[in-house]
């Protein structure tokens, strides 16, 4: 399996904050309740003993039936590769990073210049995330503009499982697209069955703040339940606009609206491997737009994070995105500071961390490198310093004394890859070969990265025979696959 390292180095809230969040949560559901669109979702509810008003769509939660979805959830999720060692283990504090969102745009990888995305970004950031080591998972993050609407799902999953071997989530635009994906994922595992033993593909649905199912996303939420495939709940929240703009407000409501979600999951299938989540942010007050990169979304998906802890459930968490247009200053702070306290917090599922700029909205080949980077040293931070007789070193440092050096000792030799994080990217020339070197900058040296990944790498591939029928029964999947 992915060798996750474990969080919770940081936190935000003592039990008697937690005590007071959770009872919030409560009182949201209780009394306020959620705007339920989605007929089906509406009747489950009120199959399940919620309290409910077919006139307003309101369905209010009581707090037995919270906590007895809560209890029913799983506390440990496996969203598995199509190799295992790329299977991800999802509890606890164990922290895993990858890509997400859904993006419109791109930096072309050739000219710099942005455009729309098409088949083609999909599968070649799928052999980018294959490639790199720090990223765990591909949450597929580009909108194929070059297929009919109709067509999009079944692109955006089939250019994902046939181009990364690693644990794969996905958005869905229709029902039909959703029931697509699914039948593809099916054939690739070799049965339906065969797929919920080891589902290496997942799905995401959305809650709507404030306090609102949309039929759509909820309708695709029962459909995935019913089929036992992992899927995430998560709810976006924005301090100052869609809720209160104090952060505490923010987190109570982003955790009602989730657990929500969490609840119907249960109802309809129990069991259903659920992740509670988080996409929250905040408003800009100068600008009136939403904000990627501030550093209170972190805090905000950091406090989730450890009320996801205390639920003893996994978690979807949002980190690692900038607001800047470029491979800038900007897009590097932004981008450490948040994945830093996301993985300090020990949220299992942390995506948007890998790629993304310009609020979300567009994908830089060239950032996907420097934010596996960027993932690599906070890895090394949550894998913290070692202290036993062989690290302390004493003998050693006894017997070359003082005025020694330890550089050709053997013991440097053996333990240095496992202490120090040794980056791809980062420039550590001194000036005069830096110079020689042409004087790159770190978007240089990560294009010529990525350009030697992408010229190089394929993942390992599915059955001939079966990528030839699944291309067969959906005519509407286009593009060439890679030999």
């Amino acid at each position: 399996m992915y060798p996750a390292l474990k969080g919770s180095q940081l936190r935000l809230f003592d039990d008697a904050q937690i005590h007071t969040l959770h009872e919030g949560v409560v009182r949201l559901l209780e009394e306020v309740g959620m705007k339920v669109k989605s007929k089906q979702a509406f009747e489950i509810f009120e199959k399940g003993g919620a309290i409910v008003d077919p006139v307003s769509e309101i369905v209010k939660i009581p707090r037995e039936m919270l906590e007895k979805a809560i209890k029913i959830a799983p506390s440990k999720v496996v969203i598995h590769g199509r190799e295992e060692k790329h299977d991800a283990v999802l509890e606890k504090n164990r922290v895993h990073f990858g890509t997400g969102g859904t993006v419109m745009y791109a930096l072309d990888f050739e000219t710099g210049v942005r455009r729309v995305t098409t088949t083609h970004d999909v599968r070649d950031l799928a052999r980018l995330v294959d490639s790199l080591d720090n990223i765990a998972f591909y949450v597929i993050h580009t909108y194929p503009a070059d297929v009919a609407e109709e067509d999009v799902d079944a692109n955006r999953f089939y250019w994902a499982i046939t181009n990364t071997t690693k644990p794969i989530m996905g958005g869905m635009y229709t029902m039909k697209g959703l029931r697509e994906a699914i039948q593809i994922s099916e054939m690739v595992a070799g049965g339906a069955d065969q797929l919920r033993e080891r589902p290496f593909v997942s799905f995401i649905t959305l809650m709507v703040t404030p306090l609102v199912m949309d039929g759509h996303y909820t309708d695709f939420l029962i459909e995935v339940a019913k089929k036992g495939l992992p899927i995430a709940v998560p709810s976006e929240p924005l301090a100052g606009a869609t809720s209160p703009v104090t952060l505490a407000a923010t987190i109570t409501i982003n955790l009602a609206e989730t657990l929500a979600g969490l609840t119907l999951a249960q109802l309809v299938n129990p069991g259903t491997p659920t992740l509670i989540g988080t996409t929250s942010s905040i408003m800009d007050m100068k600008t009136g737009t939403y904000v990627a990169g501030a550093i209170e979304s972190s805090l905000i998906n950091a406090g989730v994070a450890q009320m996801a802890q205390y639920y003893d459930l996994p978690l979807y968490a949002t980190g690692g995105q900038s607001d800047s247009k470029l491979n800038d200053c900007q897009a590097g702070y932004e981008s450490a500071s948040q994945a830093m306290t996301l993985g300090l917090s020990g949220a299992n599922w942390i995506h948007d961390a890998a790629g993304l700029l310009e609020c979300c909205t567009t994908v830089s080949y060239e950032k996907t490198v420097i934010d596996n980077e960027i993932i690599g040293n906070v890895l090394r931070v949550l894998k913290g310093v070692e202290v036993n007789e062989e690290t302390l070193a004493i003998e050693l440092i006894k017997k070359v004394g003082p005025a020694g050096n330890f550089l050709a000792n053997p013991h440097t030799a053996e333990h240095f890859r496992d202490e120090f994080f040794m980056p791809k990217v980062a420039d550590r020339l001194n000036r005069i070969t830096w110079k020689a070197k042409g004087s790159m900058d770190t978007h240089q040296r990560a294009h010529l990265l990525a350009e030697e990944l992408l010229q190089n790498h394929r993942a390992k591939p599915i059955n001939p025979e079966i990528r030839d029928e699944i291309r067969r029964m959906f005519p509407g999947i286009k593009g060439e696959d890679l030999v």
